[in-house]
């Protein structure tokens, strides 16, 4: 499998299950996707969210009707408690040329990866499924050793445009930004401001 990032506004995302694991589906894409979950019942934590939920029972529900709710769907997620019913809804959103998530049976050709999320940044980290408490642990290692990274990384913006201007050679600008960076000072400056740290980043590499 190969990473990606994907601009999901606008795109529709199928969930299949109103329990806890679709519901933790749905808080992940509703932020940006158009989402619809299909289930008998669905927890009250879906009220409010924002993804339209379709009462419907898929064990009744023929392949036609299955068909219908997957098309012009980006992403189908299984995640019903039933293997089988997952596995089945996988092959109906391939049939629909959809991307497929499954939360238990028969793997998809989607993961749904653990995210780090600043104000600058995002990072999606996976196991594969193989070790679930890892990502969350790079997870708070990465927020407990940089707390500061949002304030770098708009400084590190802030530098680089100055650099175009006062320095002609690009690898010589990538060089001060690695500097700054490996800096344990300039990290510690952060935490006084980001204006006061990045006079203080100038005077030392400019």
């Amino acid at each position: 499998m190969v990473p990606l990032i994907i601009d999901l506004a606008g795109r529709h995302v199928v969930i299949f299950g109103g329990g806890a694991v679709g519901l933790r589906k749905a808080t992940y894409f509703c932020r940006e996707a158009e989402v619809t979950v299909v289930s008998r019942s669905f927890l009250p934590e879906f009220s409010g969210l924002g993804a339209r939920c379709l009462e419907a029972d898929l064990s009744t529900m023929d392949d036609n009707a299955l068909a219908d709710l997957l098309d012009g769907a980006f992403l189908t997620i299984a995640a019903t408690s039933d293997e089988e019913m997952n596995n089945r809804v996988g092959r109906a959103a391939r049939e629909a040329g959809a991307l497929f998530n499954n939360a238990r049976g028969n793997g998809g050709d989607t993961l749904i990866p653990s995210v780090v999320r600043g104000e600058e940044y995002l990072l999606a980290i996976s196991t594969g499924g193989a070790s679930p408490a890892v990502p969350r642990f790079l997870r708070e290692h990465l927020e407990e050793t940089y707390p500061h990274l949002d304030s770098m990384i708009r400084t590190e913006a802030r530098l680089r445009e100055t650099l175009k201007q006062t320095v002609p050679d690009q690898a010589d600008r990538a060089t001060v930004l690695r500097a700054v960076l490996h800096d344990p000072e300039a990290w510690a400056w952060l935490a006084e401001g980001e204006d006061k740290a990045y006079e203080r980043i100038k005077e030392r590499y400019l």
